[in-house]
């Protein structure tokens, strides 16, 4: 007997329990996907909350999901980021670019249905260009799944089912820009030409690797910014942070983020430099299927205090434009991936790191990576379309 589907409805979130059922399909549709890191539903509700997010702050945002009947069956958000539209079109974004992400979907005909949804209400609003997934900005989970799916991914980075890159190339949508993780085995030495790169650097009095003091959090973190801002203000896809924005991700990180494993390179007094590393969350996230209650809690408390983990990641890191291509910026680049290594092994007991996301045409840092024998482990795609 063949039993007839529903008609498929979209409609835009509209309501507090339309913003719950956009949340909870993801927990729905991954549960079988034994690589997909349930995040914690409260941090999950929080990116799709305008004042909650301070994304919403300078982007026009609309949710939609779609239903078969009284089943929830997908999900997509459109979205224009004014400051992504501001920024130069050769480097990515500019005017006339809106995104769409977060898509969930039961089947291919979902999937159609809901980015046919996002283009038509992108179209609506001027917009020319689509670069997507996006979710929902750049520096949140940018890209689709291309490469990696039989392993989990590390904090803050995205896991999408494989059959999503499919049902987006199969509408047109041709890739963009490439990023990459690199992964490597933390316990082993890097190769000697690097090794005698570290050494030197730790002889020249001119050059000093020194972690962040958490006691003067904001004045380190607006260091940081600085140093990013200008390192990466160039860059494919660069959108600038707002102070909302800057001080939400502080407060955010500010549990997970260790002395230790932040470092920031001065060059003659001033820095010039600086690399962060994450204990990989995901590792205690993963068991807990997004819930702190009634026992989550105890253990994340627990492991907040003294974090034990397998891998450390190294989401962002930077040189100031002046020293850039010069031999100084891949001789600090090596001195603290070094040194984050020796803490990350002797005070964490980790055995693994990921560094990137890394732009597929970043010649310098691609370089780096290889130079410490790390291999490509996933890959995200982010696609382009003209509407």
């Amino acid at each position: 007997m063949i039993v007839a589907k529903a008609d498929l409805f979209i409609a835009p979130v509209s309501t507090k329990a339309d913003r719950t059922q956009f949340v909870d399909l993801a927990y729905h549709l991954n549960a079988g996907d034994p690589a997909w890191v349930p995040p914690l539903r409260m941090e999950a509700m929080e990116l799709v909350t305008p004042g909650k997010n301070p994304f919403f702050d300078h982007a026009d945002v609309q949710l939609f999901l779609a239903r078969r009947g009284d089943a929830v069956v997908g999900r997509i958000s459109a979205h224009i980021d004014h400051l992504a539209v501001a920024q130069p079109p050769e480097q990515g974004m500019g005017p006339g670019t809106g995104n769409w992400g977060l898509l969930e979907a039961e089947d291919e005909e979902v999937a159609r249905a809901l980015i046919a949804k996002a283009e038509d209400w992108l179209g609506a609003k001027g917009m020319t260009r689509v670069l997507a997934p996006l979710s929902m900005s750049v520096w949140e989970e940018p890209g689709q799944l291309t490469k990696g799916f039989d392993h989990s991914p590390t904090v803050m980075m995205g896991h999408q089912p494989e059959r999503y890159q499919h049902y987006i190339e199969a509408l047109g949508y041709a890739p963009a820009k490439l990023l990459n993780t690199y992964e490597l085995d933390i316990t082993q030495q890097f190769p000697p030409l690097i090794q005698r790169i570290v050494q030197s650097g730790e002889k020249n009095a001119k050059i000093r690797i020194r972690n962040v003091d958490k006691s003067k959090f904001d004045q380190e973190a607006a260091l940081i910014l600085g140093i990013l801002n200008d390192a990466w203000s160039d860059n494919w896809g660069y959108v600038p942070f707002t102070d909302r924005e800057i001080a939400y991700a502080g407060k955010k990180f500010k549990p997970i983020v260790r002395e230790d494993l932040i470092m920031i390179a001065e060059y003659e007094g001033e820095p010039v430099a600086f690399m962060m590393t994450l204990p990989d969350l995901n590792e205690v996230l993963k068991p807990m299927g997004g819930k702190l209650f009634p026992l989550g809690w105890i253990k994340l408390l627990a492991w907040l205090r003294k974090p034990r983990v397998r891998t450390m990641r190294v989401p962002l890191m930077g040189v100031i434009k002046k020293y850039q291509s010069s031999r100084l910026a891949s001789q600090l680049a090596f001195m603290m991936i070094e040194f984050i290594r020796r803490n990350a092994i002797s005070r964490y007991g980790a055995t693994r790191g990921e560094i990137g996301w890394i732009l597929d045409d970043n010649q310098g840092m691609n370089a780096i990576a290889e130079a410490i024998d790390s291999h490509v482990n996933k890959e995200y795609t982010i696609y382009e379309k003209t509407l």
